[in-house]
């Protein structure tokens, strides 16, 4: 009997934890970008209204991951257009930040 149940244990955390691992890496990259956008509004590089969209931006990537992650399994396709929207908001962040508008 406790063989059993320590098996049935075994099996939910193996079908949970892929979930989790295929996320991470995109969670981690995104909180570099959370990183990078903290710094360009400290240094008064990011204006508000600039922050406002990139922290929109943001969002919409972590309700992409969510979606994706709902069913436990991170398809392909999903991962793909996950990296696609980091991309997207990893350029839309350096431009920002380098565009010569400063906060004084």
């Amino acid at each position: 009997m406790k063989k059993m149940i320590i098996a049935a244990v075994a099996i939910v955390m193996a079908s949970t934890v892929p979930g989790l691992a295929q996320t991470y890496r995109s969670e981690a990259r995104e909180h570099r970008q959370d990183h990078r956008i903290l710094r360009g509004v400290t240094q008064g590089e990011i204006t508000a209204r600039e922050y406002r969209n990139i922290q929109r931006q943001q969002n919409r990537i972590d309700r992409a991951q969510r979606r994706a992650t709902r069913d436990g399994y991170v398809t392909q396709s999903e991962r793909r257009r996950i990296e696609r929207m980091q991309d997207r908001a990893s350029r839309n962040i350096y431009r920002k930040s380098n565009n010569g508008r400063y906060v004084y």
